[in-house]
């Protein structure tokens, strides 16, 4: 009970500053994605600021969430490997005990 209480009192705090910060920074902003024509750039972006930190904020979890992912792929092929292998070795124990529909006992 107490956990949701904290959870729900940091998540309002974290609303707040965000719809704050959505409200201070609502000016329109031109970022340009062309480093060689300043006076006449290519792909030019014309948003609010909070919009464009956001967006940028996302992008870095997301970001992030797929390095992590990939970093942990070792771990997760090592886990299936020994699953797998548990498994051949656990199918003969179970048939020699008797025991093959109650796999749940051995877990």
């Amino acid at each position: 009970m107490i956990r949701k209480i904290v959870t729900a009192l940091v998540l309002i705090s974290l609303a707040l500053v965000l719809i704050s910060f959505a409200v201070a920074n609502r000016q329109i902003v031109t970022v340009s994605l062309d480093p060689f024509d300043q006076a006449n750039p290519a792909l030019v972006l014309s948003q609010p600021m909070y919009l464009i930190v956001f967006a940028l904020l996302v992008g870095g979890v997301v970001l992030g969430g797929c390095a992590a992912w990939l970093r942990q792929g070792k771990w997760r092929g090592r886990a299936r490997r020994a699953e797998a292998q548990l498994s051949l070795l656990r199918a003969p124990i179970e048939r020699a005990a008797g025991c093959w529909p109650h796999r749940a006992a051995l877990a």
